[in-house]
């Protein structure tokens, strides 16, 4: 077959990708799905291999062809058939996070043959759990975190199981918009079916599969030769979770890594065992990390699919912080994840500066406000992630105000929008200069957020690591600074978070929520005066700060 076909299917099976997205996007509804973007969506192969994607939160891109592996498992007895629908959120299996993040998966048929599954992945605002949003700082055990969906039908031969409706309506506290986001789901992945039924009609069935093999193959060859340019060897480091959310803490977690010609090992044995409370993170949540940061250094230009990961493995026993066992907490997993993705980065940035910058804010910095809008009288969930500063590289400033490794091409919630849908305002939203950062090339400043209560009360939970450990510089550069929210009562008092759950707030009172700086890069004293001069005006450093560590009269 010409090569010229075989492109032309290819990229059709990405654009199909991309019009599952947006079908998404425009039918949820939910900000932090149709404005943040916390979601993917993909293609497989029958076999649950990665085809093609729609951008979005990274660490589900690389989790999609998990949930399908698992469901192809869980029904291998009962295969599944034209019109079964399945939904999953189990942390303890293929492409699990937190019950929060809930995957629909779509088995494609073609003349009563099975060609594909199509997969999203998406972050409900609500799935019930103890407190408002389902995430806590204090969760000991799963079942104190929501409702749990562990690979059930959604619907059979076509037809919706009105009593599942049922269930997820009566324990969750927004179930119109939890179900509206459950059918944006559906959409996107009927739209993604009617795409590969129609390459597969216009190319047939014959030609298309031979385009998925050398899809797959050239994803494992782009790998491949990106490999041959990282330094064969060992390379060994050690990171924390600074809390389990209950007080306790920190827990070491390890990673050596071994590089070689054919294959990249993330070995994370030796890491401290799972925790009581909910930062534990799975297996299946670590190996998004590692093929997020492993396509970062060898593909991060071509088009994700299961190929390219073939030369990766991950290695760690069961029963740690890592790759913690049933029935533990993982409401915020995903700080795990992003140290887990850091400690990565970290390891291998000296050996390829031109790919890994300086540490970035290393969180999502993710909020949760809740309480009674008073307009509408009914409840509201505000659920976002937060942006912070990047690292500096070896040629230049770190970014400003940019969402963590976890979160990809996803956003944080345009203020028009949070005032009208929430009971908040927002009172300030810009770069801090609190300090840090500094080098050569200087870390990208972090965010001051203030959310000012509109409601008669309100409640917030908060989950920020590095509250008490900086982002991390290099190469003589300074580390940068730390995540951390503060009340800021009516009456001009403050308290200082970092993991905390359903905080009572009064009308009045104020969330600043402050996000860290990246680390620099290079000795400070390298730093041309000039651009000293124009961070000072620009307000990303304060002159005081000039003078101190720059020399800069």
């Amino acid at each position: 077959m010409d090569k010229f076909t075989l492109d032309i299917i290819q990229d059709a099976l990405i654009a199909a990708g991309d019009e599952m997205f947006t079908t998404m996007q425009y039918t949820s509804m939910s900000p932090i799905i149709y404005e943040s973007l916390d979601y993917a969506v993909g293609v497989t192969t029958t076999e649950g291999e990665l085809l093609a994607q729609g951008n979005g939160v990274t660490g589900f891109l690389a989790a999609l062809d998990g949930v399908v592996k698992s469901t192809i498992q869980k029904f291998k007895g009962n295969p599944l058939e034209e019109g079964d629908i399945i939904i999953a959120n189990t942390p303890y299996e293929g492409g699990g996070t937190h019950l929060s993040d809930v995957s629909v998966v779509y088995p494609v048929f073609y003349k009563g043959t099975l060609v594909a599954y199509t997969v999203n992945k998406a972050h409900w605002t609500e799935m019930g759990g103890t407190y408002p949003g389902s995430v806590s700082t204090v969760s000991t055990e799963i079942f104190q975190e929501g409702l749990h969906l562990p690979f059930v039908k959604i619907k059979n031969q076509g037809e919706l199981n009105k009593d599942l409706i049922a269930i997820i309506r009566g324990n969750v506290r927004l179930p119109d918009s939890t179900l509206g986001d459950l059918f944006a789901g559906i959409a996107a992945a009927e739209v993604g079916a009617k795409r590969v039924i129609s390459i597969i009609e216009k190319y047939g069935k014959k030609t298309y599969d031979e385009a998925v093999i050398s899809f797959l193959d050239y994803g494992e060859k782009m790998s491949l030769e990106a490999l041959k340019n990282i330094p064969n060897g060992v390379y060994e480091g050690e990171g924390i979770i600074e809390t389990n959310g209950l007080g306790d803490g920190p827990f070491p977690i390890k990673c050596k890594i071994t590089v070689g010609d054919n294959e990249m090992i993330f070995d994370f044995n030796g890491t401290h065992p799972q925790v009581v409370g909910p930062v534990n993170l799975s297996i299946h949540g670590l190996d998004t990390g590692c093929r997020s940061v492993f396509k970062a250094i060898t593909t991060p230009h071509v088009s994700a699919n299961g190929g390219a990961f073939r030369p990766m493995k991950v290695l760690c026993e069961p029963g740690t912080i890592v790759s913690a066992q049933f029935p533990v907490a993982f409401s915020v997993y995903y700080e795990t994840l992003i140290s887990s993705m850091d400690l990565i980065w970290k390891i291998l940035a000296p050996i390829m500066p031109d790919k890994l910058p300086a540490g970035h804010l290393r969180s999502v910095c993710a909020t949760f406000v809740s309480g009674i809008h008073p307009d509408t009288g009914e409840l509201f969930i505000q659920a976002e992630p937060l942006a912070g500063g990047w690292g500096a590289s070896n040629t230049h400033d770190g970014n400003r105000g940019q969402l963590s490794c976890g979160s990809g091409e996803s956003y944080n919630i345009p203020i028009e929008i949070r005032e009208i849908r929430y009971g908040l305002r927002v009172g300030q939203c810009t770069f801090h200069n609190e300090g840090g950062g500094y080098g050569e090339f200087q870390g990208g400043n972090g965010q001051i957020m203030d959310y000012i209560i509109t409601a008669e009360e309100a409640r917030v939970t908060g989950a920020f690591m590095g509250a008490e450990h900086k982002t991390w510089g290099m190469n003589g550069g300074f580390d940068g600074s730390y995540n951390y929210f503060i009340i800021v009562r009516t009456d001009g008092t403050e308290e200082k978070h970092s993991m905390s759950s359903n905080i009572l707030l009064k009308k009045g009172d104020a969330i600043k929520v402050v996000t860290a700086t990246g680390g620099g890069y290079g000795s400070p004293n390298k730093r041309p005066k000039e651009q000293v001069a124009m961070d000072v005006k620009n307000g990303y450093i304060t002159k005081e700060q000039a003078q101190e560590f720059y020399n800069f009269n």
